[in-house]
Parts: C-alpha cells; sequence; structure tokens
C-alpha cells in the first residue's frame, strides 16, 4: 500500500504524504500558514482546528492568501 495520496488544492491535483497535518501540508505546498485562509471540503476550517486535521485521500482545498493594506 503506498504512503501517498491524492488531493485537490486550489483546483490542482496534488500528492502528498498520507495522515499529514493541515499546517505540515501548507508549507510542504509552499504556503504560509499565519497568512492563509483555508477551505476544507467546501468549509472554512478555523485555524484552531489545522493542527489535528488529517488530510485524506480525495479531500477538497482552496487556500486563499490573506492580504494587507488599505
Amino acid at each position: 500500500m503506498s504512503n501517498e495520496i491524492t488531493i485537490q488544492v486550489n483546483g490542482e491535483t496534488h500528492s502528498c504524504s498520507f495522515q499529514i497535518s493541515l499546517p505540515d501540508l501548507l508549507q510542504q505546498l509552499g504556503f504560509n500558514p499565519r497568512l492563509v485562509a483555508v477551505e476544507y471540503n467546501g468549509e472554512i476550517l478555523h485555524r484552531q482546528f489545522w493542527p489535528q486535521t488529517k488530510v485524506q485521500s480525495g479531500d477538497r482545498l482552496e487556500v486563499v492568501t490573506i492580504v494587507g493594506g488599505g
């Protein structure tokens, strides 16, 4: 059995490790976890739940970078 799973991030297919946590995945994909908001399978996922969220095969994530300024 493979330790790789396939997920969708911002509409693109990515492979990642089985049971990777969301913060680790974000860093692996090059996102700064402090500067993004995450929609996880259609629901906004509050930051407090990120560490215990283990990405599963077939999950869909939308990662939006938060831009400051005015």
